[in-house]
């Protein structure tokens, strides 16, 4: 069989919907990527890496965390985590999208309903056809909507599964959505790979941001490959919830265990975010008050999605910015959204006078933030 594929790929370059891999420039600016504090760049997180690493006899983890790829840094940067975040377990994971998987098919199991926000993570949305449990998807950031699915659900075993803030959308998971779900009694998982690193009073997260202190019910999902410049992930939860994820989550027992340097590398960065608290916080502060004052959009982090309505337009608009500014945005299309998308991500490594020459170009398509 010739070219299988091709009606496909003919009809997706149709829809404006084709996508192509482009090596990495780096005399572009980059306000596309998700290393929201620039970690990514910082050389010195790199060394001290490599310094821990090459302090044990082997570099590389080898094998399963349950056959002989549990390592000392992975232990040690578990435990960080778990201090860092007030939680009582740890786990590092591969991904970001390899943890969601793991995660929510082993959670989901017969008998069980799992709840989720229509805005989750592409990742949980595919876990959720892989487990037992039945799947029900709720109105984005919607507490009323959660609030009578609860209300009229007869299982026993209950997963709200959330994001702490959305990826596309940038809005930040409501307060309220918490409180319902502590009324209710059910299992809550925080996928804080856009928050954690990015808001709270120790840019720990969404449930730092609001003061609120994990319960036994609570299970944190963060990445590593976004705000701590490396790549993995992981997840905090309650010694029980760890000690069944240990035992039944596949990407945890069949997997080779996450990459001694991303590991090493993002506890580094863990270490710088907690260093420089208060400096990161007025950065990311100066960000935000430039896309409120240019735009008129509040941004709970970082991430400033700007609706284009057109897969084509948003190409070019990609294209002319590269040209004009010299800064790479982010073009999102179908069907990652509903409707086409420029998503600027206000990096702190972006200089704040360029900022505001990518957010005067779009200052004709202002749209309301909820909170005006």
């Amino acid at each position: 069989m010739t070219n299988p594929y091709e009606n496909e790929l003919k009809a997706l370059k149709r829809s404006g919907r084709y996508r192509e891999r482009h090596v990495s420039d780096e005399e572009l600016l980059d306000g596309a990527s998700n290393d929201y504090l620039g970690l990514a760049h910082l050389k010195e997180l790199h060394l001290k890496a490599c310094e821990t690493l090459n302090a044990y006899t082997f570099h590389a983890p080898k094998s399963s965390m349950l056959v002989n790829g549990y390592h000392p840094i992975h232990r040690n940067f578990e435990q960080a985590l778990c201090e860092a975040n007030g939680f009582e377990a740890g786990i590092v994971m591969g991904s970001g999208f390899n943890a969601n998987i793991g995660l929510i098919e082993a959670l989901g199991r017969k008998g069980d309903l799992i709840l989720m926000d229509e805005a989750y993570h592409a990742s949980g949305v595919m876990a959720t056809r892989m487990c037992d449990a039945r799947v029900e998807f709720f109105a984005h950031n919607d507490s009323k909507a959660l609030h009578n699915a609860l209300k009229t659900a007869s299982e026993k075993r209950i997963i709200v599964a959330v994001e702490g803030i959305y990826s596309m959308s940038g809005d930040k998971l409501s307060k309220e959505i918490l409180e319902v779900c502590e009324r209710y009694d059910v299992l809550v998982i925080l996928d804080e790979a856009h928050s954690s690193g990015v808001i709270g009073e120790n840019l720990m997260g969404i449930l730092d941001y609001y003061s609120i202190l994990p319960s036994q019910n609570m299970i944190k999902m963060g990445t590593l490959g976004k705000a701590y410049g490396s790549f993995g992930a992981y997840v905090l939860s309650s010694h029980h919830i760890s000690e069944y994820l240990i035992n039944r989550a596949k990407n945890v027992i069949y997997a080779t265990a996450p990459s001694l340097y991303d590991t090493a590398l993002a506890h580094h960065a863990l270490n710088y975010i907690q260093n420089n608290v208060m400096h990161l916080k007025e950065a990311i502060a100066v960000r935000q008050r430039i896309v409120k004052e240019v735009l008129g959009i509040k941004v709970d982090g970082l991430i400033v999605p700007i609706e284009i309505g057109d897969n084509v337009r948003v190409m070019e608009l990609q294209k002319s910015l590269k040209e004009e500014l010299g800064i790479l945005v982010g073009a999102i299309r179908q069907p990652t959204v509903n409707r086409a998308i420029i998503r600027l991500i206000a990096r702190l490594n972006i200089p704040e006078e360029t900022l505001v020459r990518v957010c005067e170009r779009f200052s004709h398509n202002r749209v309301k933030s909820r909170d005006e």
